[in-house]
């Protein structure tokens, strides 16, 4: 990837991230911090790596994508929109009623979605079904499974891995977004999880480890996954929750929290620093 195709991504990461915060101050609600902190990830997904359509949510031969973390929901909707989903406009409408957007991902409401989520762990499984599914079909298609740390927690999750290796799943890329925090604080005090990249290992996972805010290393790991036919592999990000807000950086705080006047305006002044 060129150095002016990393500027490129990096700016339209930027202005996903202006979206979310807008969207979550007009919404009065949502979970800035982990949107926040995937930008880079789904960027890189959306506008480089998937082949997907958006003239056509449903086509049969496209990459799959699964928001297993479904609170992150505003950043996936960003780049939906921004691809020509459904229009900008209804960005605004995030959580209100009626509304195509809600709190957490709907396949049913939402072009593009390809998977209602929100209660965490489950991600993982249904992304393999689809996998499994693809290769039973013969299709070509890629499955992308984004997980949040704090998920890990999760039993399902393991039980998941573990039938991933078994069936050998190659066409699946599950990808970690290792922000070190989820809703009541440090994963690490919740429920100890150091040592996540040997875990997936000892499970027979091909485990790569990267930056998660580095275009460029998302880029080449996202091929390096592909490549790997051995079987699934797992994307170790290491990210940071609130990325490009100083005062949402690094505080568990802001996994869920309204965004006032003041903290808004503070907010897009940063981001627009940026470009």
């Amino acid at each position: 990837m060129s150095q002016e195709r990393v500027e490129e991504l990096s700016k339209i990461a930027n202005d996903l991230r202006k979206d979310v915060v807008t969207m979550i101050h007009k919404a009065t609600s949502g979970h800035p911090g982990g949107s926040l902190s995937a930008a880079d990830i789904v960027t890189t997904l959306y506008f480089e790596k998937m082949r997907v359509d958006p003239s056509r949510p449903e086509w049969e031969d496209r990459d799959r994508f699964v928001a297993s973390k479904g609170h992150a929901a505003p950043i996936v909707y960003a780049a939906l929109a921004r691809l020509g989903y459904f229009p900008r406009e209804e960005l605004w409408t995030l959580r209100q009623v009626n509304s195509i957007l809600q709190g957490h991902p709907d396949r049913i409401k939402t072009p593009g979605i390809d998977m209602s989520s929100g209660s965490l762990g489950q991600g993982l499984s249904v992304g393999i079904g689809m996998a499994l599914a693809g290769r039973l079909s013969g299709k070509d298609y890629h499955v992308y499974v984004l997980l949040g740390d704090g998920e890990l927690n999760e039993g399902q999750i393991w039980e998941a891995a573990m039938s991933a290796v078994k069936f050998k799943v190659s066409n699946l890329t599950a990808i970690c977004d290792w922000n070190r925090l989820q809703l009541d604080g440090p994963t690490e005090e919740i429920m100890p999880m150091e040592g996540i990249p040997d875990r997936w290992r000892a499970f027979g996972w091909n485990v790569l480890e990267i930056d998660g805010h580095d275009i460029k290393q998302i880029s080449d790991a996202i091929d390096q996954a592909k490549a790997y036919a051995g079987g699934p592999t797992i994307i170790i990000a290491r990210t940071i929750k609130g990325k490009g807000v100083s005062f949402m950086e690094n505080n568990y705080a802001w996994h869920g929290k309204n965004i006032n006047d003041a903290e808004y305006e503070a907010a897009m002044k940063e981001l627009e620093g940026v470009r």
